[in-house]
């Protein structure tokens, strides 16, 4: 599989399903990696789908150098945080979280995380650093290279493999403190 760059030549062709193909490939992973960084789902769904609106309007900028899903995890990124310089010039009054609001983003972490352990690994993943923590989502969750991983992060391919390894030494104390060992 090319990761999506031949969906991405077919649309550029005028195929309009290729994007839709696109969008059903890498919406919710997106959205569940932008929530990483602004820990809003509404948000995170807002943030991808100006990702998505910037492909459109900008068709010719993705080179095909890295993936599809490296490309959009880096605009992704950038927007996220864009999103969080600007929300915090731009304090608001915290509003009350609708129950819709929180069944939707367990519906969305549930589709991400199917059993039991997946639950604990991530909520030890959420205790690491945040750049541990966007690190194994990357590598580990949304399986993507060293080097991709490198690239989204702004980090060279060793300090993202240092990044792992200690966060695989914190995540097994973790999980041992809590009596399981998935690693």
């Amino acid at each position: 599989m090319d990761n999506g760059a031949s969906s991405y030549r077919r649309y550029l062709s005028g195929d309009e399903n290729a994007f839709d193909e696109i969008m059903e490939n890498y919406f919710d992973s997106l959205i569940f990696f932008i929530d990483r960084y602004v820990h809003d789902t509404s948000a995170a769904e807002d943030i991808a789908i100006d990702t998505f609106t910037y492909m459109i309007t900008n068709p010719h900028k993705y080179d095909f150098r890295v993936t599809l899903k490296t490309y959009l995890f880096m605009i992704g990124k950038s927007r996220a945080l864009n999103y969080l310089k600007h929300r915090a010039k731009f304090q608001t009054a915290d509003i009350l979280i609708s129950e819709n609001d929180i069944s939707e983003r367990i519906t969305l972490e549930e589709s991400v995380i199917k059993n039991e352990q997946n639950r604990l690994l991530n909520k030890a993943v959420e205790q690491l650093s945040d750049d541990m923590k966007i690190a194994v989502h990357l590598v580990y969750f949304e399986e993507l290279s060293y080097e991709e991983a490198a690239k989204v992060m702004k980090k060279n391919k060793k300090q993202v493999d240092n990044l792992l390894y200690r966060a695989k030494n914190t995540l097994r104390t973790i999980l041992e403190k809590e009596g399981t060992v998935l690693l």
